[in-house]
């Protein structure tokens, strides 16, 4: 069963009990703050969750999503439709591994939310496309940061999000790529909790050198946060 869900007045994504989003989706689309005038590829695209949400505010010129899933294109594509915005926005299946098959140096920015568990690593999702979703099964960070160094201009840059244990996996990666990391954000529960979550930009053809930005902070008083509610309702 699928359902459409609003992100903004305009904008909708469509989703279903295999496709769905969460915070960590709304979290990067709002670091990666692609100019009007960036193309943009988001990678493991899914229900278009990253895309649509940059949509509501930052209205890059142009998106293309990319992911293998035929029934993620489908929601995706549905949400495009509904919300809109065809020319603007669209969605290829594609495998992110094939490089050879992926437009060079034409994006200004790739986004990625990629499996969280490496390979081998963890308990087993139960349906296969939680299992893409979680586990490096059908691409790794490597994968990931090699289609984005084929996909970006030079200077283009590459924003993700991943789990804290796994920081240093992704700065090593991030700059065998040649994609030095740039920009760092923890994100925490609160100010008394160790973090669970980072998002990291890296700029291709970039010098040495990362800023580390305040912590995000998702809850106060066991309400979502100021900044997180802003996120949310696209302010």
């Amino acid at each position: 069963m699928v359902s459409f869900e609003p992100l903004s007045e305009t904008i909708s994504v469509c989703v279903s009990q295999s496709h769905r989003f969460g915070t960590d989706a709304l979290l990067l689309a709002h670091f990666a703050a692609p100019l009007h005038k960036d193309r943009v590829c988001d990678l493991g695209a899914g229900c278009g969750i990253i895309p649509l949400a940059m949509m509501r505010r930052d209205r890059p010129r142009q998106i293309l999503g990319i992911d293998i899933q035929p029934e993620a294109i489908e929601l995706f594509r549905a949400g495009i439709a509904r919300s809109g915005l065809e020319g603007t926005v669209s969605a290829l299946e594609a495998d992110l591994r094939q490089t050879a098959a992926l437009p060079a140096g034409e994006f200004d920015l790739v986004t990625c939310n990629p499996p969280y568990q490496a390979a081998g690593a963890g308990i087993p999702a139960d349906n296969a496309s939680d299992q893409i979703a979680r586990h490096e099964t059908l691409c790794t960070l490597a994968d990931v940061c090699k289609a984005a160094d084929r996909l970006l201009r030079y200077g283009g840059r590459l924003c993700l999000c991943q789990r804290v244990g796994r920081l240093s996996d992704v700065i090593c990666t991030m700059r065998a790529a040649k994609l030095e990391p740039k920009r760092l954000r923890l994100v925490a529960k609160d100010a008394e909790t160790a973090p669970w979550l980072f998002l990291i930009e890296g700029k291709k053809g970039g010098k040495p050198g990362m800023r580390v930005m305040p912590t995000l902070l998702t809850e106060e008083n066991g309400s979502p946060s100021a900044e997180l509610q802003a996120i949310y309702d696209n302010r």
